[in-house]
């Protein structure tokens, strides 16, 4: 069964019970295999907002790439997500992105697999690697942990041992 990984982050409302209840949505259609601690971190790109709480998992899952999209779109949807009108980077109760799935490359309009901005965030990186420190990039071939090496990461994790919530 193909294996991916998500990010998940929450910035509005109960953070802590919006990825809970997003993990426990996510159950019905996947089977979760692990959870990483989860990290407060602060606003990367658009910084006029509350700090989010960060978290990845590890998956497995019979839905092919596009179907597991659209089952994140209607969980996100369902806490109150609204991409139409939201300010990009800017606030919401929930996303959860795809992070890597199995070793496959995707770059459509509305399915880019790896994530495309994954290089470049510590607050994806460092709970990535927590669940599998020998994941590659399969776009690069790279080790994740190359590029966690060059990326500044002292403005984006406040809590690098993480809150364990599972």
């Amino acid at each position: 069964m193909p294996q991916s990984f998500l990010s998940l982050g929450s910035n509005q409302g109960d953070k802590e019970k919006n990825i809970k209840s997003a993990i426990n949505d996510l159950s019905a259609s996947v089977e979760i295999l692990a959870v990483s601690k989860a990290y407060i971190t602060q606003p990367l790109y658009y910084h006029n907002q509350e700090d989010f709480l960060n978290l990845a998992l590890k998956i497995e899952t019979t839905l092919p790439p596009e179907k597991l999209l659209n089952t994140i779109n209607k969980i996100e949807k369902k806490y109150g997500r609204d991409r139409e009108k939201e300010q990009r980077y800017g606030p919401r109760p929930l996303d959860i992105d795809i992070i890597l799935y199995d070793n496959i490359i995707i770059d459509t309009p509305h399915l880019k697999i790896p994530h495309p901005r994954l290089y470049e965030r510590a607050f994806v990186l460092i709970p990535l690697l927590e669940l599998d420190p020998k994941l590659t990039c399969p776009k690069t071939k790279k080790p994740l942990r190359t590029y966690l090496d060059s990326i500044d990461q002292s403005n984006w994790t406040k809590t690098p041992k993480g809150l364990t919530l599972f």
